[in-house]
């Protein structure tokens, strides 16, 4: 793993849109629509500040090029709010396509289910740019839709949502097909109280029709504060997705896992929420950080074995790989819950060379995992439950201090330096973003002096004004 952006990258479709056609200035929907009708190649599209109300979709179906985006852009960043019922739809053949700089007020759902942005299957490379997303009212529905390949959301904040419905969902063409290679980065997800349903999640990539089908979707630098509309904050439901350097932060709800295989978790910040819950086959998890979370990662387990069993069963978690992780004063730092019927538990399960430290109910496994090992792994606290899992830990003081941010790292002396036992190819980053080579430290932290290139976020490092 690396900090190189994957060739989904869009560009910087803005930097490009200022080399291109003059300005087209709008100032009502119907001129602003017009302009879209008309758009080609480079166009410009500038609505002048001020509220607006929309009966219908903004039909945006007007292409661009990589080298010459279409920009349909606020005078100002958040000085053009769109009211009413509905906001932009983003419809084949769109292509190359920002909308940047609007403020979201509209219905989720006056009219219909759903009602929020919609990016349809066939539009392409579109982007959502420095927009704040804030329904009104409590109907239910989606803040944002998108089924089309290669869509870009980033410097976003999606705030204040109190009704059923995702703020960012993810589906595709069909009804088995993803959306693939969508980047959401740099937003700003905060206060989505929870709605006690299901569906309710800050951002679902996939649905268990689709569970089975990859996305190739990269998740990275997001913040998330207050979010628990549901008790998956982020709900997994694809496959070979990234997460990474993302900051969950208090009171958040769990990323779930839920369905799908080969995803990947890394370098992320688990604070005072509730940690990670994985199902599924293949997924690895790195190099995250966790702190007085509830639980902090809990092993799935599972009631059926999917494809053979029901898409919407737990699939059996299998062939996972927990390796190089810190948990810090977590309730249940690693646990699996007790099915009382039909638990099938996990199986061929690696737990390797993470840091467990204080805490209540250190290590809890209450099912099965079958051919699964332990190896490496520090503990320091009440080691009670342990149980048969004592020789995959190592019970001595990992030594870590907590820094000016108060995340603990490794100190010089520490016993976890140089003492991994297992060996992780892809495991060639820790927490800070520094590089990992030669005998790898137990933990998150690999002991360092390189330049620090990941920490936790703050709002000032996401949404609409954020470098």
């Amino acid at each position: 793993m690396n900090l190189n952006r994957p060739l989904l990258t869009i560009g910087c479709l803005l930097a490009a849109a200022t080399l291109s056609a003059a300005e087209i200035k709008v100032s009502s929907l119907s001129e602003l629509q017009t302009a879209i009708n008309g758009a080609t190649p480079g166009a410009r599209i500038v609505i002048a500040d001020g509220v607006y109300s929309a009966t219908n979709a903004i039909r945006v179906g007007c292409t661009g090029t990589a080298a010459e985006p279409v920009l349909i852009a606020a005078e100002t960043i958040g000085g053009v709010e769109i009211t009413g019922a509905k906001g932009f739809e983003l419809v084949p053949p769109a292509a190359y396509v920002t909308i940047q700089g609007f403020k979201f007020t509209h219905g989720t759902g006056l009219e219909e289910p759903g009602g929020g942005e919609v990016v349809q299957a066939g539009a392409n490379h579109c982007r959502y740019t420095r927009n704040v997303f804030q329904e009104v009212g409590k109907s239910r529905g989606y803040y944002l839709m998108i089924s089309g390949d290669d869509t870009e959301v980033d410097h976003n904040t999606l705030q204040n949502k109190f009704s059923v419905g995702q703020m960012i969902i993810v589906h595709g063409p069909g009804t088995d097909q993803m959306a693939q290679r969508t980047w959401i980065h740099h937003n700003f997800f905060n206060n989505f109280p929870d709605t006690h349903q299901n569906n309710c999640s800050a951002i679902q990539i996939g649905v268990s029709g689709r569970s089975l089908s990859p996305a190739h979707a990269l998740v990275e630098s997001n913040l998330f504060l207050e979010c628990q509309g549901e008790n998956e904050n982020i709900c997994n439901k694809s496959c070979d997705n990234v997460y990474r350097f993302n900051t969950f932060g208090k009171n958040c709800s769990e990323l779930s896992l839920r369905h799908g295989d080969r995803n990947i978790v890394y370098a992320n910040y688990f604070i005072g929420s509730q940690g990670i819950r994985m199902f599924g086959k293949k997924d690895r998890i790195f190099s995250n950080y966790f702190e007085d979370c509830r639980p902090g990662i809990h092993i799935g387990n599972g009631d059926g074995i999917v494809p053979r069993s029901r898409l919407t069963a737990h699939d059996r978690p299998d062939g996972m790989e927990i390796v190089f992780n810190t948990l810090v004063n977590c309730t249940n730092s690693i646990m699996m819950m007790k099915r009382e019927r039909n638990g099938l538990g996990a199986t061929n399960i690696t737990v390797a060379d993470n840091i467990v430290l204080g805490g209540r109910n250190m290590v809890s496994i209450l099912g099965p995992m079958t051919h699964s090992v332990w190896r490496g792994n520090i503990l320091w606290g009440d080691t009670n439950g342990l149980g048969e899992l004592a020789d995959g830990f190592k019970i001595v003081d990992p030594k870590l201090k907590p820094d000016n941010a108060g995340v603990y790292h490794l100190q010089n002396g520490s016993p976890a330096i140089g003492a991994a036992e297992g060996t992780f190819a892809y495991v060639d980053m820790d927490i800070d973003g520094q590089p990992r080579s030669g005998k790898l430290d137990v933990g998150a932290d690999q002991f360092s002096t390189r330049p620090v290139r990941n920490r936790m976020l703050t709002p000032a490092d996401v949404g609409p004004a954020a470098p």
